[in-house]
């Protein structure tokens, strides 16, 4: 085990604290068992090392980090680390990259039975289902998913622009304050469009090239090796998947049609239907229904997008259309603290079931959406609010 303490120190010393994101401030770490579930990239190891940084002294042995598909699993099991770390005064284990741990669930569930004044904490892959593995963890874990950064992350990591968040009943009622921080900072226009192509992960260093290149390994690793182990993809289905992505983010937003899709990707109607299921929960792609309380398993959406602006021009294979990107970075922003629904009439969207939202340029008007209580246009190329019209980048101020 010292071994991994070794290891475990070197991170430390690697992890940077300058900036820690907003995200590991809502978390309860105290948490008997809690994990934190996102896409590879988006910065879950990260986060965790910050923590333990920020919260423990150097060389502390009470704490321990170690990534489940560290050699040491090779010849022995997590049960048997966690006797140990146990046995030796250990109190908080960060157990990363879970999902790469054959049958973790059921060895997890055991340690949270057996030493219940340790606490442990949990990454994976956003594929990771703690309702669906041998042993049922939904009671007794507590799970945080974990987003890229958004906008206002984005300007204060790569800009320097340090900015409160906004909810969006702040921003909707009042955006004078927002809007004239951000003007005081920076051109909100031209860092907006610099976003959506750039800055989604926290690992972009101003090179395009190795930055697209980089999503791209990201996504083949998500579908050649993430869903085939832990959705049972068939091996033999994932360059078809890969195609099947490549079609969407061709023609995002995608209005659903199961049956062209089908032909499209070679793949079976029934089973197009899971994948995109798949796809979404891996955070490839967001999956946007008209009516959400009506939703059953199976349903196909009613439009899909991209999960992010920066996978949309990553993965793209013809010129993004600019209305493509606004509406994909609005889905984007606003789902990670809101329900966002699908509006077949009368606007784009209808966020938590009250706003509606029509997002466009800036000589976007309120034609579509007269007369619609809580109606509001989201308009590109504007850097002050006019009325119910508003910058469309406020929206990116969430978390």
């Amino acid at each position: 085990m010292e071994t991994l303490f070794r290891k475990h120190d070197r991170l430390l010393e690697l992890t940077p604290t300058a900036i820690v994101r907003q995200w590991a401030k809502s978390i309860n770490w105290d948490a008997r068992m809690m994990s934190i579930r996102g896409q590879k990239g988006v910065g879950k190891s990260t986060m965790m090392l910050q923590y333990i940084k920020l919260h423990y002294n150097p060389l502390d042995r009470q704490v321990l980090h170690v990534s489940c598909d560290d050699n040491y699993f090779n010849s022995h099991t997590l049960l048997e680390l966690a006797e140990r770390f146990y046995l030796a005064g250990g109190k908080h284990l960060f157990l990363d990259e879970i999902h790469k741990y054959e049958d973790w669930s059921r060895e997890v569930k055991e340690i949270y039975d057996f030493y219940p004044t340790m606490r442990v904490v949990l990454s994976g892959s956003s594929l990771l289902s703690l309702t669906e593995g041998n042993a049922d963890l939904s009671r007794r874990c507590v799970n945080h998913d974990l987003q890229g950064l958004s906008f206002r992350e984005f300007l204060h990591f790569y800009k320097g622009i340090e900015l409160p968040t906004y909810s969006l009943e702040e921003l909707l009622h009042d955006p004078t304050r927002l809007i004239e921080e951000m003007n005081k900072a920076g051109r909100p226009v031209a860092l907006f469009h610099e976003y959506l192509k750039y800055g989604y992960y926290p690992y972009y260093l101003n090179n395009e090239t190795d930055y697209y290149t980089t999503i791209q390994q990201v996504v083949n690793h998500i579908i050649d090796d993430e869903m085939p182990r832990i959705c049972k993809v068939d091996i033999g289905n994932t360059r078809k998947l890969k195609s099947l992505l490549t079609t969407l983010a061709a023609s995002v937003p995608f209005q659903v049609d199961i049956s062209k899709l089908s032909v499209i990707s070679g793949i079976k109607r029934d089973t197009v239907v899971s994948y995109l299921g798949y796809l979404g929960k891996a955070k490839l792609i967001q999956l946007l229904y008209s009516d959400v309380k009506s939703v059953k398993r199976m349903q196909k959406p009613d439009k899909i997008f991209m999960e992010n602006t920066n996978l949309l021009y990553a993965w793209a294979t013809e010129p993004v259309q600019i209305g493509t990107a606004r509406e994909t970075f609005v889905v984007n922003q606003l789902a990670a603290n809101h329900t966002v629904e699908y509006r077949k009439s009368n606007g784009d969207f209808l966020v938590d079931g009250k706003y509606v939202f029509e997002v466009g340029g800036e000589n976007k008007d309120f034609t579509q959406i007269a007369d619609i209580p809580n109606s509001y246009i989201l308009s590109d190329d504007l850097e002050t609010a006019i009325g119910k019209k508003l910058p469309i980048w406020a929206v990116g101020f969430g978390y």
